[in-house]
């Protein structure tokens, strides 16, 4: 396990908990995100993604960097799994310590949005009558020709 990374397989969320708690640390907050059924009114069958590993490994360090930066004493571990997801899987895992709670809530917040914003992972989302690619990167498949 590393403290911030990409992985093909379900997320063990216990080993990113223990990973944060020290005798320092008053609170832990663990988010996990999970694949939900409906969404929009659309009943999803599964979901997939895909990650430019390296980079987004580096990013995820760096969202690591800026909340110690702006919540000091704090420890963040953030994992993403890629590939194909189930309904209920967990897709993302954000676990952060600090010494009290309130850093530990902001701080798991601030990760999730910049995940969302600057991690180059692409979800999408398979339906019973078709498929799209959500957000506004697309897929390393699709509409890759022609493209720089």
């Amino acid at each position: 396990m590393k403290q911030f990374e990409i992985v093909t397989q379900p997320i063990k969320t216990e080993q990113y908990r223990e990973f944060v708690l020290n005798e320092k640390q008053g609170a832990v907050v663990v988010f996990t995100g999970h694949v939900r059924e409906w969404t929009k009114g659309i009943r999803t069958e599964y979901l997939e993604y895909e990650a430019y590993i390296p980079m987004a490994e580096k990013k995820l360090k760096q969202i690591g960097d800026e909340i110690e930066a702006q919540w000091p004493g704090t420890i963040t571990a953030i994992v993403h799994r890629i590939g194909p997801l189930n309904i209920s899987d967990i897709a993302v895992l954000i676990s952060v310590s600090s010494p009290h709670r309130k850093d530990a809530y902001a701080a798991n917040e601030y990760a999730i949005e910049r995940i969302k914003a600057i991690v180059p992972i692409w979800k999408k989302e398979i339906w019973e009558d078709g498929a799209q690619w959500q957000g506004d990167q697309r897929g390393k498949h699709e509409d890759s020709v022609g493209r720089c």
